[in-house]
């Protein structure tokens, strides 16, 4: 039976701990705090349709709180759309974004291709995943959204650790930073989105940031 939101809290949104009072304000957020178990049965909504074919594009916020068991206006207390929604659905399915252990330029840059390399064995596991990914881009909306709060973050931390590579006397300085990053990154996209069933060692990421370092190596 889906719970009406007209006013009605969420029986499910009930217990959540209010914020201690000594607690920093944090970023405004959009409606109530959210509860982890309703998130949970939108997402399996979602992912329920989509395992049974259904379309990105026939995916309505309305078909996906019927199915949920929620009003719409629960779901939009949480995202302004179903592209805010579906990345987040993306990001719940995925490998967490790499803590970089700060040990050294080379470990960052080892840590980043091994997060590629595991969201490339989870792409290939995960039937939302792959659907998801099969049709993100011929949805622009979803595609930009994706891009824009998912990818370009974790490009920022590649960039970043190419950049501390160079000021730090371990990659070469007279190259364009973008295209270091690019020949980091390329062999992990090519086997994961190019080449799917190509091997995914587990050293692979160590390999290929290895190789590449050697050969960026400052000159004498």
């Amino acid at each position: 039976m889906s719970l009406q939101d007209g006013g009605t809290q969420d029986p499910r949104d009930e217990g959540q701990p209010p914020a201690p009072a000594s607690a920093e304000p944090g970023p405004a957020r959009r409606g109530r705090p959210r509860s982890e178990a309703v998130e949970q049965a939108i997402f399996d909504a979602a992912a329920g349709l989509l395992d049974e074919g259904v379309p990105l594009a026939d995916l309505s916020v309305e078909r996906i709180a019927r199915t949920a068991g929620v009003g719409k206006a629960t779901i939009y207390r949480r995202w302004a759309g179903k592209e805010e929604l579906f990345v987040d659905l993306v990001r719940s399915v995925e490998p967490p974004d790499p803590v970089l252990p700060g040990t050294s330029v080379r470990d960052d840059l080892v840590a980043l291709l091994e997060s590629l390399r595991q969201r490339g064995l989870a792409k290939r596991s995960s039937a939302v995943l792959h659907r998801v990914f099969s049709q993100m881009q011929g949805y622009p909306k979803l595609w930009d959204a994706y891009q824009n709060t998912v990818i370009e973050p974790r490009r920022k931390l590649g960039l970043d650790a190419v950049r501390r590579g160079m000021e730090q006397g371990e990659i070469r300085d007279d190259l364009d930073v973008e295209f270091v990053n690019d020949l980091l990154t390329g062999p992990l996209l090519l086997r994961t989105v190019i080449r799917p069933g190509a091997t995914l060692d587990p050293d692979l990421a160590e390999r290929v940031v290895d190789a590449v370092m050697e050969g960026l190596r400052p000159r004498a």
